[in-house]
């Protein structure tokens, strides 16, 4: 039987989707009236790119009107470098329909100042190909400074000035163009997913994280577990670390955590659902009592987090590591 999925295991779900957006009560620094994020863009000479951007993609007017946002405005800098980058030689060979899912993914609803940032993921206005509903995620990482999507090197930003004030919001002005995130630049972008990283990168495993960057068999559905996952399944194999596990028995393991040509959504999983998975083998959906997976071994891992949604799939975080058989 379909159940509703949040409405079992909320704590654990808030502390793994800490509320990154609140409106601020702070009476002295008001936002001022009449001067909209649009405004703020197109006052800023560094940020006439974006302003050229917005017009393009018709999302000036969103961000002039009434509501509220908290916008990430890459810099002329950052927008020409992503253009090069891309192969494009300027702003009007982008599609349109690109350029304002690029331009959505730097958009999240409501005002989040610098101070009311927390690290963890929040959704962005941006729509990739893999699902219709389910709007881009953004992990933003506080640990030094503001750090979006892992930084540049991985497709994300850095916020190089905090806190511009708007009367619709807040622009924050980041150093490089966010990328629309894939699944393997999510896994790179958050800590706690380190040695997963490792294990996909792991020279004697196939191109992992070229196959979960591409589109080739996806959408792609991948049940990430996280650091502490991975030191539960050392212990329990008795070896020392994650280059003691045999070749053949890694790959299998991480071919197992992957369901393809699906994005699978937490509401879509039912109790006692079977998951057939890109290994070959399957597990069972339990949501009885909280949402968990049973493997192939009769082992339990408990679903921690749902719906981080990537431009080719979503990932579902666990607690620990799926063995099959």
């Amino acid at each position: 039987m379909k159940r509703d999925f949040f409405k079992r295991g909320v704590a654990i779900l808030t502390l793994a989707f800490l509320p990154l957006v609140s409106c601020s009560d702070d009476d002295s620094n008001p936002m001022p009236q009449g001067n909209t994020i649009a405004d703020v863009a197109a006052s800023n000479a560094n940020l006439s790119v974006l302003v050229d951007a917005l017009d393009r993609a018709g999302l000036t007017a969103t961000l002039d009107g009434t509501g509220s946002f908290t916008v990430f405005a890459p810099t002329n800098q950052a927008f020409n470098a992503f253009l090069q980058q891309k192969g494009f030689d300027n702003l009007e060979e982008v599609p349109v329909p690109l350029l304002k899912e690029i331009l959505l993914n730097h958009v999240v609803s409501g005002t989040a100042t610098s101070s009311s940032l927390t690290t963890g993921y929040v959704k962005t206005l941006a729509k990739g190909s893999a699902s219709s509903t389910n709007t881009l995620s953004m992990f933003i990482n506080t640990a030094s400074g503001v750090v979006i999507n892992g930084g540049a090197s991985n497709g994300g930003a850095t916020v190089t000035t905090a806190d511009v004030a708007a009367s619709n919001g807040v622009v924050h002005i980041v150093g490089s163009v966010i990328d629309l995130p894939t699944v393997t630049s999510h896994a790179k972008a958050n800590p706690n997913f380190s040695i997963l990283v490792q294990a996909l990168t792991r020279d004697d495993q196939p191109d992992f994280a070229g196959i979960l960057s591409g589109t080739q068999s996806s959408p792609f559905t991948v049940f990430a577990p996280t650091n502490a996952a991975f030191g539960s399944l050392l212990t329990e194999l008795d070896v020392n670390g994650l280059a003691d596990i045999p070749q053949a028995t890694l790959e299998n393991t991480l071919k197992y955590h992957v369901v393809t040509s699906r994005n699978i959504l937490a509401a879509s999983l039912e109790d006692n659902m079977i998951v057939t998975t890109f290994q070959g083998g399957s597990f069972i959906v339990n949501l009885e009592g909280g949402a968990s997976i049973t493997d192939a071994n009769g082992r339990v891992s408990n679903i921690t987090a749902t719906d981080v949604q990537a431009s080719n799939g979503v990932v579902h975080v666990i607690n620990k590591v799926l063995l099959p058989m």
